[in-house]
């Protein structure tokens, strides 16, 4: 849907943070005479009465009632089609679309190929992916858009031009490009694990708007990853006008232990990029495969990602205090998330601090691998902290890990720091402090923020969560938070 179909329609705006805050101003500058309402938080109504737009309506109350009174609605992406009022609002007739759909709208017509967009989505690897897509690109001088759901709304960077779009999208927004009509150039899927279940309503219906990008949205190319089981099964139901590539297996791009691979072809040693972690390094398999999909050289591009800076809040390292490395990975949000980052540093002893919004996820596998390799301290904490901390429990009283409760990230920080410096050197031992150490903090601890879970309730999101946490630890907030290369430039950042 173009912007230019909403002229004379009642429209209505349904969320004021980022995302529809950039669908306002788009929506405005198209059609200066439209009048428009927007539905959002009392909080929020504050700051949108402060525009002074007389055509602009603002309402605290998107009741069923309300939202139907309207043919079109704007939705942020947080918020959620399968909520009661929404349902009903549809069935009545309104139609909900968000910024993304727009995005495409404005650029391709119904049905055509957007060439150049890459659309990257996942449960996890998704931000690195794209982030990784862009910087290559631009090592070799494509002027290229890094934006989405990375912190750059789409619909804010609606006039500007770009030979190549990274765009990271959520289980939130794949939909929208799926419902668009608009097919993109390449498609990429990092894997899929359950989460945002509160969202989706299922895990069911989480995996089938996430694979909406490539099951309905229909791209050229869909580039999948070939590790994970449930896109493995995929390929037979894509449309026949989908080209398909993996990564992640030997006639593509992948890991030989630490050297990466195209093909059969070996081209550098992978140790001492700057992606923590085998499964960052396959983020890079899956910009690699895309890059390849858009039709540039590759292997040629490769070798710039040892210029590449991590984005913050992924297995970000602050610094150090007190002999402990202290490792920002607030977004991880599933346990699956939580048990990665534990493989980095699976050689050192580690304090971990897990838990946050609980939104149902199934943590008995994490207790599982819990049995076979723990980290020397787990604090519990947030609103899914004693649901954790129960299933882990038994095991601690057996001697395998030092496990604590806390109610808040600055206590979970604090019972963190107690516990390394009590319980000595060396992995694993009893709780307590009886480790062969002196009660220092040892060389190699490291405190990780690994959660697991949203942060919802204690955090706005896992940004402010992630700057507490640096906080905490004595290290400048506003120093760790930037996203590099965020707009569309032909070249990295300095």
């Amino acid at each position: 849907m173009r912007i230019s179909q909403l002229e004379g329609r009642r429209v209505a705006l349904w969320g004021w943070g980022r995302e529809g805050r950039a669908a306002y101003q788009a929506l405005r500058a198209r059609l200066p005479a439209q009048p428009l309402t927007l539905f959002c938080s009392v909080e929020e109504a504050v700051a949108a009465d402060a525009l002074g737009d007389g055509l602009l309506a603002v309402e605290t109350d998107a009741s069923a009632g309300a939202l139907s009174g309207f043919e079109v609605v704007v939705k942020s992406p947080g918020i959620s089609p399968y909520r009661p009022e929404a349902l009903v609002a549809a069935h009545a007739g309104t139609a909900f679309i968000g910024g993304t759909a727009l995005w495409f709208g404005e650029r391709v017509a119904d049905g055509e190929v957007a060439r150049g967009v890459v659309c990257v989505t996942g449960t996890k690897g998704k931000s690195t992916t794209t982030a990784l897509l862009a910087h290559l690109l631009r090592a070799g001088g494509v002027r290229t858009a890094l934006a989405g759901n990375i912190g750059l709304p789409l619909l804010e960077v609606l006039d500007d031009r770009a030979d190549a779009w990274a765009v990271e999208l959520s289980s939130y927004q794949t939909g929208d490009v799926a419902a668009g009509g608009v097919r993109p150039d390449v498609a990429v899927v990092t894997n899929i694990f359950p989460e945002h279940l509160d969202w989706h309503g299922s895990e069911d219906r989480y995996v089938e708007d996430k694979l909406a990008l490539v099951t309905r949205a229909r791209p050229r190319v869909a580039v999948l990853n070939a590790t994970d089981p449930r896109l493995a099964r995929l390929a037979a139901g894509l449309d026949p006008a989908t080209t398909l590539r993996w990564y992640g297996r030997e006639d593509g791009w992948h890991l030989r232990g630490d050297v990466l691979h195209r093909g059969d072809t070996a081209l550098f040693d992978t140790r001492g990029v700057p992606l923590p972690g085998r499964h960052n390094r396959g983020n890079l398999c899956a910009a690699l495969a895309a890059i390849e999909a858009l039709g540039h050289d590759a292997a040629a591009l490769a070798p710039a990602v040892r210029g590449f800076r991590p984005l913050p809040h992924r297995l970000q390292p602050l610094g150090e205090r007190d002999g402990i490395a202290w490792v920002n990975d607030s977004i991880s949000t599933t346990p699956h998330a939580t048990l990665a980052a534990l493989d980095v540093y699976r050689d050192r002893r580690v304090a971990l601090l897990v838990g946050g919004h609980d939104r149902g996820l199934d943590w008995s596998g994490f207790a599982a691998e819990m049995r076979r390799q723990a980290p020397s301290v787990i604090v519990t904490m947030g609103h899914n902290g004693p649901r954790i901390h129960a299933l882990l429990a038994e095991m601690a009283e057996a001697g395998g890990f030092a496990l604590r409760a806390a109610g808040d990230l600055a206590s979970a920080v604090e019972a963190a720091r107690h516990a390394l410096a009590t319980r000595g050197g060396g992995r694993g031992g009893s709780d307590g402090g009886d480790g062969d150490g002196d009660g220092d903090a040892a060389a190699g601890e490291v405190m990780l923020l690994s959660p697991g879970a949203p942060s919802f309730g204690a955090y706005r999101d896992y940004v402010e969560r992630g700057r507490d946490f640096a906080r905490l630890g004595g290290f400048d907030p506003e120093a760790i938070a930037a996203i590099p290369g965020l707009g569309i430039s032909a070249s990295n950042p300095a």
